[in-house]
Formats: structure tokens, C-alpha cells, sequence
């Protein structure tokens, strides 16, 4: 899908994922950032294709300064809109971008960040080892990347998702979009998880890696 077909999924319920966070990330993320954290000022995190936030909008509250990058400018709109019923302090902590999620450099973000999300980015291979990659470079040390989305898997015994096998993959598959950069980065996890919906559970990739130290 592209940005205009997402724009016109977004325009069309209040909410399409929900409020809520996915519960993925929060279990892998809470408390990450109370090891990061300088005395002096927040941990940065960047969250690509944030879609309407909920991923977002959660880590700002938790303490975390956020940039959200996405390529729909519906959902970003409807994501400041959610941020506009917090509190000031935690609505500042958020910077909201429309932007290609797969040019990011060109968008003028810059790192480095101690935790960068890529939730349900799905893209064909080429495209998502260049992203994934360039997510990588811009690693503070010690900070966190947190790759979730579709499993191919989930095509044949999972629930939903795309149903294109060209934009799925697998833990694995990460693993080799990452090979490369093993002298810098680590990988942590790399697993599938279950995810209930309103059928039988989803199949997801999860991979988590970490910058190692300088």
C-alpha cells in the first residue's frame, strides 16, 4: 500500500489499530529506558512507521523523547490529535514527521537513538534490509532496535496480515539483513510470537538487537 491508500485507511475509523500499545513492545521495552537514561536529558527514541502513534504516544508517557516518522500524514494528524488530550509536558516530548520511513537520512533524521521501533514495517527484501540497516547506523551504544512484524508463516497458520509473501519474513531474515554489521551489532532475540485476534492467533517475527559499545 502506499501513502495514499494508507491515508485513505486511517480517514476512515477513529482508530485503526486502537489505543492501546502493542503488547510486544511494551513487554520488551518498559524499563529500557531507566537504564539509558542520562541525569541530564531523556532517551531518544524513533519510531518508524508509527502509524496514528499508539506506539509512540505510550513511550512519550513513559518517559521517553519520541520521533515519529510516517509516510501517511492521516496518521500522524490523528496521532497528534490523541496527543493533544495529554499533558503538555508529555505532548512535547513527541516529534511527529511525515516522511519516506525508507529514506529516513534524506528526511533529515538523525540519530543517534536508544531505542528505534520498526512495528509491522512491511516491505519487499531489498528495501527492507536497506531500512533495517540504515535504522542500525543510527544506534546510540548500548541502545536498542526492535524489528516486529507479519511472519511469513502467518500466511498458512497464522490469522490476517498482508497476504503478499513478498513483504513477510522471518526471524532469519532479519538475522541476514544484520549479518553485516555483527562487528557492531548484537542480536538478542529472534524469535516468533503469538498474538491473539479476533480468530485464531497471528504469527509474528520478532528480532531485538543492541549496538554494542564503542
Amino acid at each position: 500500500m502506499d501513502a495514499a491508500e494508507w491515508d485513505t485507511r486511517y480517514a476512515q475509523s477513529e482508530l485503526v489499530w486502537g489505543a492501546p500499545p502493542n503488547s510486544t513492545v511494551v513487554e520488551h521495552v518498559y524499563g529500557l529506558n531507566r537504564r539509558t537514561q542520562s541525569p541530564s536529558e531523556l532517551p531518544r527514541a524513533l519510531d518508524l512507521a508509527c502509524g496514528e502513534g499508539r506506539n509512540s504516544l505510550w513511550l512519550a508517557t513513559h518517559g521517553w523523547q519520541v520521533h515519529a516518522v510516517d509516510f501517511s500524514q492521516v496518521g500522524i494528524d490523528k496521532g497528534r490529535t490523541v496527543a493533544a488530550r495529554l499533558s503538555r509536558s508529555v505532548r512535547a516530548r513527541i516529534t511527529w514527521q511525515c516522511a519516506d520511513v525508507t529514506d529516513v537520512v534524506a528526511a533529515g533524521v538523525t540519530g543517534p537513538y536508544e531505542l528505534i521501533l520498526m512495528v509491522f514495517l512491511q516491505l519487499p527484501q531489498e528495501l527492507r534490509r536497506a531500512t533495517v540497516r540504515t535504522a542500525a547506523a543510527l544506534l546510540a551504544p548500548e541502545g536498542t532496535l526492535l524489528i516486529l512484524g507479519h511472519d511469513t508463516t502467518n500466511l498458512t497458520d497464522g490469522f490476517g496480515g498482508p497476504q503478499d509473501r513478498a513483504v513477510l519474513f522471518t526471524p532469519d531474515d532479519i538475522r541476514a539483513d544484520l549479518g553485516p554489521l555483527s562487528s557492531r551489532i548484537a542480536i538478542q532475540t529472534a524469535d516468533r510470537v503469538l498474538r491473539p485476534t479476533e480468530g485464531r492467533d497471528a504469527i509474528d517475527a520478532l528480532v531485538i538487537a543492541t549496538r554494542r559499545p564503542q
